[in-house]
Parts: C-alpha cells; sequence; structure tokens
C-alpha cells in the first residue's frame, strides 16, 4: 500500500513539474483571430515567365523588399497566418526563379520568398481584392516588359551576407517554417535605397479593399491571371425531381445539398472566367423525359451534356450514405479505368473539399459510375460528405458548408489547372 502511494504521489509531482501541452481549438482560434488567412498558393511555369498566385480570405497589405546573399525578392503578407496547404518550399528549374518558399514568419507575418536574379524590368508583384478570392498577391518573373536583358536586381548592400533568425512558428494548423528572419538592422549603415520604378504601390479603396493602380497587368481583370479562363466545365448536381438521393437523419435531401453547392460553385469559376454548363439548374430531372425516364436514360442524359459541350472537365457532385451513422469523410471517384488526368482532378477536387470543409480523407478511389464512364473527357464523382451523418448532415445543410464545399472544389479545380 506504501508502495503505491508513493507512486501515486510521483505521478502527480510530475504532471505538476511537466504538464502536458495542449492546443485547444479555442486558443488557435483566438491568435488567429481578426487575421488574414493564407489559403492557398498556385504556380504557373512557362517557357517566358513564373507565376506565383497567393490567395487569401480577406484584402490583402503587403511589404516588398530584395535581399542579397542569396539573391532574392522577398513579399511580406501583414497580418496573416498560413493555412497548411498552402506552405509552399518548391524548386525550378527555370531561368527567372530558381526556388519559392512560403511560410509563417512571425505570428502575425506571411512570408514569400522567391529566389531570382531577373533584372528589375522583369518582375512585378501586384495585390488584387476582387472576384472570388477577396485577396490575391501575384507575382510576375520572366520577360514582361521590352527590357528583357536580365541585368541583375539593383539589391542593398549587395555580397553582404545577412545573418538569419529563425522565425517563431505558431502551433497547430501552421506548419514548421522554413525562413529565416533577415530584417536589415536598425544600426545598418547600408544606403538608403531608392524606390523602383516597379515596386509595389498600394492604395486603399474607401471599403479598404486593395488594389493596383498601375504596372503592365496591375488594373488588369481578374480572370486574366487564372488559369480558368475559357476553361469548359459541367458540373453535374446528383440527382434532382422524383429522385431524392439519400436524406439524412433530420430529413435533408441529398437533391437540395448538391445543387446548392453546384450553383454556388458556378458562381466561383464563372467569376474566375470559367464557362460553366450546368446539367441542372433546379429541381428537376435532366432527361428529356423527366420522371419517365429509365435510370440510364437519365445518367446518359447527364453525360451527353458534358461530351455536348466538348467540356474541358466534367464535375458530379453527390453525399455519401451509410447504415452506420458514424460513418463520416470526403472521397473522390474517378473510372477505374479512365485517364491519369481524371485522377489526378479527382484527386485535387477531394483535397480541395476537404482543405475547406475539414472533412476526414476517405482518399481517392476508382468505380464504375455510369456519369464518370461515358464522359469523354476528364471526369470526377465527388462525395463531398456522408448525409447520413448527423454532424455532416448538419454542416452540409448550412450556408457555411455548402460555401466552404463550392470554394474546396473550386480550389481543387484551379489546382488541376496549375
Amino acid at each position: 500500500m506504501k508502495h503505491n502511494y508513493l507512486l501515486l504521489l510521483a505521478a502527480c509531482l510530475c504532471c505538476l513539474l511537466f504538464p502536458l501541452h495542449t492546443v485547444s481549438a479555442d486558443a488557435f482560434d483566438d491568435r488567429v483571430h481578426g487575421l488574414t488567412e493564407v489559403t492557398n498558393v498556385r504556380v504557373s511555369d512557362t517557357e517566358d515567365k513564373v507565376r506565383i498566385v497567393v490567395d487569401a480570405d480577406t484584402p490583402v497589405k503587403i511589404k516588398k523588399m530584395v535581399l542579397s546573399s542569396p539573391d532574392r525578392v522577398v513579399v511580406d503578407i501583414q497580418n496573416a497566418w498560413l493555412a497548411k496547404k498552402a506552405k509552399k518550399d518548391m524548386n525550378f528549374t527555370s531561368p527567372f526563379v530558381s526556388r519559392l518558399q512560403v511560410a509563417q514568419f512571425d505570428p502575425k507575418t506571411v512570408r514569400v520568398v522567391v529566389h531570382t536574379k531577373v533584372g528589375s524590368h522583369n518582375y512585378n508583384v501586384f495585390t488584387l481584392a476582387e472576384g472570388s478570392v477577396p485577396g490575391r498577391v501575384v507575382l510576375d518573373f520572366g520577360n514582361l516588359g521590352p527590357d528583357t536583358s536580365g541585368a541583375r536586381i539593383d539589391f542593398p548592400g549587395s555580397g553582404e551576407k545577412e545573418e538569419p533568425v529563425s522565425a517563431k512558428q505558431p502551433e497547430q494548423e501552421q506548419a514548421d517554417a522554413p525562413l529565416e528572419k533577415e530584417e536589415p538592422s536598425k544600426d545598418s549603415k547600408k544606403p538608403e535605397r531608392k524606390p523602383d520604378a516597379n515596386a509595389v504601390r498600394i492604395s486603399k479603396t474607401p471599403s479598404g479593399a486593395v488594389f493596383q493602380p498601375s504596372g503592365k497587368e496591375g488594373g488588369g481583370e481578374l480572370d486574366e491571371l487564372t488559369s480558368l479562363k475559357g476553361r469548359k466545365i459541367v458540373l453535374d448536381p446528383g440527382h434532382g425531381g422524383n429522385d431524392s438521393g439519400a436524406i439524412g437523419p433530420t430529413g435533408v435531401m441529398e437533391k437540395t445539398v448538391t445543387l446548392q453547392v453546384a450553383l454556388e460553385l458556378k458562381r466561383l469559376l464563372t467569376e474566375e472566367g470559367a464557362i460553366v454548363c450546368m446539367t441542372r439548374t433546379k429541381d428537376t430531372e435532366v432527361s428529356p423525359r423527366r420522371s419517365k425516364a429509365s435510370d440510364v436514360e437519365e445518367l446518359q442524359a447527364r453525360c451527353d451534356v458534358a461530351n455536348t459541350e466538348k467540356a474541358d472537365i466534367f464535375i458530379s457532385i453527390h453525399m455519401d450514405s451509410f447504415s452506420n451513422t458514424e460513418a463520416k469523410g470526403t472521397t473522390g471517384y474517378y473510372f477505374k479505368s479512365g485517364s491519369a488526368k481524371s485522377r489526378m482532378l479527382a484527386d485535387r477536387v477531394r483535397q480541395g473539399v476537404i482543405d475547406q470543409l475539414g472533412t476526414t480523407s476517405r482518399g481517392t478511389q476508382t468505380c464504375a459510375f455510369y456519369v464518370v464512364h461515358h464522359t469523354d473527357m476528364p471526369a470526377t464523382l465527388v462525395e463531398l460528405a456522408f448525409i447520413s451523418n448527423p454532424g455532416e448532415e448538419r454542416l452540409m445543410n448550412s450556408k457555411v458548408g455548402v460555401m466552404k464545399a463550392a470554394q474546396g472544389i473550386a480550389d481543387g479545380i484551379a489546382d488541376y489547372f496549375g
């Protein structure tokens, strides 16, 4: 008995001296409250240009600088936190950019570092605040103007290596930051750098939205900056009319959720410059025979829309269901003998939905579903969540859930087209 008492006492002392470190969801929410979320980073690498697009959920304020040893262009997104999927550390074989790093620099700053030696006329950085993504930073490196000589940027203090200082990384959602802290010393006697004609100039509208009033592309339409402009996309909201699809514990019908998500997704994609067709836009069957159509006729009618339109991709939107109400999560499907592009589309869309909804991943799987088999283009069927799960039914019966699901699919499509 005495031995057990001593063990209990020792355990209590250990808990007092070395408490378990836990990070609650509430603590994380408190830390990022009021900060912009950097949600995604997309890269386009062509023969003439490297374009880096950083998406955020509110208009952004940035600070731009150039550093040497090695030569870099650095953009700090202020009052921001970095979503896990947006973290980047990638290398390039491009003549314009050798490496890109995106990470949390300090608790309120997301830092974008581009390793480059291009001339001052060969890069441009600007912000936008319009369209489906409220905040966006665009970084272009390459043949942007008449002067493409490749002259080096006039880096301040060229040749003097700055001492790196590691930045502290916020917990939970942020991954470890690989970026060094390289603010110039206050006592530095380096000559003040004259304003660069190509430096970003940020103006604010009365509403606080940020825009770039000058530069080659700064005032252009948002869809000029994305890979979705002109892409023809067919959205297929599952079920409809007499076919309710699966029904949740409180009576929410699959056909209703899929249509709401598809309509919101159409809005998002259209704002990005895509050409969007839908197999249905209201609660009805797709086949001209309506309720008299056989199952095959109804499914073929959905495929016919995509094939007739010669769509670039086909997205069929569904809700999963199972007898066990604890089943949950998001699944991406593509035809079992489908192309690598179909698999990639299914994977990107599934991941986009998970990133937005926070659902469990059930993976990207092969299937024999009619609509992904009989369409002529890359196609996927995404099961957003389980309508049979009370929590996921409640989520997808909410405006927030619908908007996040639509944004997730849009993110996945954007990642697919790159």
